[in-house]
């Protein structure tokens, strides 16, 4: 990134402290990614951000751009995150996922797509994210894809155990009871720490 690129990225997130909605939205169509996400996030914070903005955002050539936009788009919820979920960038997936979970209600066929991403991504960060984000909406639909992620790589497993908090029943206790024999000390810690709070219930 240039001298000349930074300074305009200082100015969209100025224009988000002092109101300058205007800059702001000049700044949106600005060469530098880093300085359209700037400006993204000023709008935001300024609580001028439109729904029209977010959608375009998600669609931004740069995954920089996206990967804001996600983020941002949790308080958008008729802002449909599935085109996202599928992005070629495994951190705009990654945030999509987190942001999915985020919101208070799931759009639509998300839980269907969090769960194909929890089982075949090849990122384990993206499948984790799409993992915490089906234990958060906790459908029950999602539910096989947690149950299937506990065989996961350990950080995956370690989210997979924490994601069954809102589930019940033989095959969520069959679950937490291998994960308390798992070689990871955190998959470990995670299943007796839900199995304590079942205790307590």
């Amino acid at each position: 990134m240039s001298e000349g690129s930074g300074v305009f990225r200082r100015t969209a997130a100025i224009a988000g402290h002092t109101g300058d909605h205007r800059g702001a939205v000049k700044l949106l169509d600005h060469a530098e990614p880093s300085t359209r996400a700037t400006a993204l996030g000023a709008l935001a914070r300024m609580g001028a951000l439109a729904e029209s903005t977010v959608r375009s955002a998600l669609e931004d050539p740069s995954p920089v751009v996206r990967r804001r936009a996600a983020a941002l788009a949790i308080g958008y919820p008729n802002v449909s995150l599935l085109a996202v979920l599928a992005d070629a960038d495994e951190e705009v997936a990654e945030q999509a996922a987190w942001a999915c979970g985020e919101r208070e209600v799931a759009e639509p066929a998300v839980v269907e797509t969090l769960s194909r991403l929890a089982r075949t991504h090849p990122s384990p960060r993206c499948r984790e994210a799409a993992v915490a984000a089906l234990g958060a909406i906790g459908s029950e639909s999602g539910l096989a894809a947690i149950l299937d992620a506990t065989a996961d790589r350990a950080t995956v497993r370690r989210r997979a155990v924490i994601a069954l908090a809102p589930f019940s029943g033989p095959e969520v206790d069959a679950a937490l009871a291998r994960a308390v024999g798992d070689r990871d000390w955190q998959v470990r810690q995670a299943a007796e720490d839900q199995l304590g709070a079942s205790d307590v219930t």
